[in-house]
């Protein structure tokens, strides 16, 4: 049986992707990641798309969420999922604190050994 581990959440531990965006990779196995990001009020991240689908949920803050389908906007408590191969773009309408899942995990997000 494999042993259960715990990722403590690291504010030190996080790394900073784009101005005003720090990230920390969680738990994660081939099939599945958590991600935490902080987002910086004002914030606007770039428009991209990824073959992952990705589920969000909001732990504080407000964001704007921008995809073909239109634009959102999502406060603490609120959560969305983004199909993959979707172009979609964020923001921070202030500061903010969310959770991402991906599956499959993220290859491009996994920390280099």
């Amino acid at each position: 049986m494999n042993s259960i581990e715990v990722t403590p959440s690291q504010d030190a531990g996080m790394t900073t992707p784009e101005p005003g965006l720090r990230r920390q990779v969680m738990s994660y196995t081939k099939d599945l990641m958590l991600v935490r990001h902080k987002m910086e009020k004002g914030w606007v991240g770039a428009k991209h798309q990824h073959p992952h689908e990705q589920m969000v949920f909001i732990i504080s803050g407000h964001i704007v969420f921008e995809s073909p389908t239109g634009k959102i906007k999502a406060r603490a408590g609120d959560s969305f999922i983004v199909p993959g191969n979707t172009d979609h773009q964020a923001s921070a309408l202030e500061d903010s604190e969310v959770l991402d899942v991906f599956t499959p995990y993220r290859e491009d997000y996994a920390p280099k050994s």
